[in-house]
């Protein structure tokens, strides 16, 4: 869900619209994961609990699982205040809600409007939302912002001494409906838009035309319209926090020029995540993911060329600046452990490994890898549907580090 952002929540700001948001979910005890291997925890403990037990006059009513029968759902309201490596200082809303359609997995809506310190405006909205049987799984990711950012050339030998200011607005419209052809396995169709618009890109107070001798879409403005089409493989039963599972994707994009693009180009992507238990009889979870974004032909304008941190979650590259290495083709893979702290599962920890890589500009070779190494905590949000708030700290190996903040997995 994070634009790649850190943020240093504000403990009372979290925690009591979260209490108000749950007060009227109905009462009924116990929990349960997707794999039936794992072991059975009685006492599930999240954040409106930890509060009860603080403050008992409260009106917080237990919550579990019944929760999110059918027809049932929740509501997380988090104001937060914060520091990012691409925002310096921001003050924002995030607003998560989650709900079952009859027999069919966890649907989840999330919005977050953000304000910076460096004048950035940002609005999300993205949604998966399953409909009864898994029949149709609509997904969207929509984004109005304006932007001013750094960025830093194209290829892996890009350096932070060497920045390029970029200013723009930008409006993002990805919409996708798939219908079930088998269990767990999704084809259907969609539309994506990228439209940006008062670009201005700017290096040592000199307006550039072109980045890295890449000169489509440095200024002015670029549009990238077309149809695509989504094969989906999905067996996990929760999405917001898997526990087992394998999820596969791939998304095949058709800009075209009759439908607004400046350039005739198409784009592939490819992505894969997996959930393994270990020990095999716990509920540690040893997750892997594969993020593979390809311009398979044509030229891209600069802003929409695969790069860090601009993935629909905007996790790709933990431990490196959104932005930070950007090509026409982009490789990605991350390896997380994430494993519990307190027996209740309030509190749990995670490691993690990743690695990146995009071809160089104009040979379009892969030449160099870079890795990042990194830690969090994750703290249970909500029992209900396995909701955490993930905090991690990362560190890139050309010396690039930062917090970084999500509300659920960061994969």
């Amino acid at each position: 869900m994070s634009l790649f952002v850190g943020l240093l929540l504000l403990p009372i700001s979290v925690l009591i619209p979260y209490c108000a948001a749950l007060a009227q979910l109905p009462d009924s005890t116990g929990e349960k994961y997707d794999s039936p291997t794992t072991p059975k925890v009685t006492h599930y403990q999240d954040v409106a609990d930890l509060i009860k037990r603080w403050c008992p006059r409260l009106p917080i009513t237990p919550h579990d699982s019944a929760a999110l029968r059918e027809g049932k759902h929740f509501l997380l309201v988090i104001p937060q205040v914060g520091y990012t490596l691409q925002t310096r200082g921001l003050v924002a809303v995030l607003v998560n809600a989650a709900f079952r359609n009859p027999r069919a997995n966890m649907s989840s809506v999330t919005s977050q409007l953000s304000y910076t310190q460096n004048g950035q405006v940002i609005f999300t909205n993205s949604s998966s939302i399953w409909l009864p049987d898994n029949r149709l799984l609509w997904t969207n990711d929509w984004r109005l912002m304006h932007y001013p950012q750094a960025t830093y050339g194209l290829g892996m030998y890009t350096s932070t001494d060497r920045v390029i200011k970029m200013d723009y607005a930008y409006l993002r419209l990805y919409q996708g409906l798939l219908r079930q052809l088998a269990p767990n396995f999704y084809v259907g169709i969609g539309y994506h838009l990228d439209l940006h618009w008062n670009i201005q890109s700017y290096a040592r107070d000199r307006e550039l035309t072109r980045i890295s001798r890449y000169p489509y879409g440095v200024e002015g403005r670029s549009v990238s319209s077309g149809p695509t089409l989504h094969v989906v493989y999905d067996n996990r039963r929760n999405a917001i926090n898997p526990s087992g599972g394998l999820y596969v994707n791939a998304v095949l994009r058709a800009n075209e020029t009759f439908l607004g693009s400046d350039n005739t180009y198409q784009s592939l992507l490819v992505e894969t995540r997996k959930y393994v238990h270990l020990p095999a009889s716990s509920d540690n979870i040893l997750a892997f993911w594969s993020y593979n974004s390809l311009t398979l032909s044509g030229n891209p304008p600069f802003l929409d060329l695969p790069s860090t941190g601009w993935d629909s979650n905007g996790n790709v590259g933990r431990g490196f600046i959104q932005g930070r290495f950007r090509g026409k083709n982009l490789l990605y893979v991350e390896s997380e452990y994430r494993f519990h702290i307190t027996t209740d599962r309030l509190l749990g920890g995670v490691v993690f490994a990743n690695a990146q890589t995009v071809t160089e500009q104009p040979s379009g070779n892969f030449e160099k890898i870079v890795p990042a190494v990194g830690a969090g905590l994750r703290l249970k949000m909500n029992k209900v549907s396995h909701t955490n708030l993930s905090i991690d700290y990362g560190f890139g190996m050309d010396g690039s580090h930062g917090l970084f903040f999500n509300l659920g997995e960061v994969f």
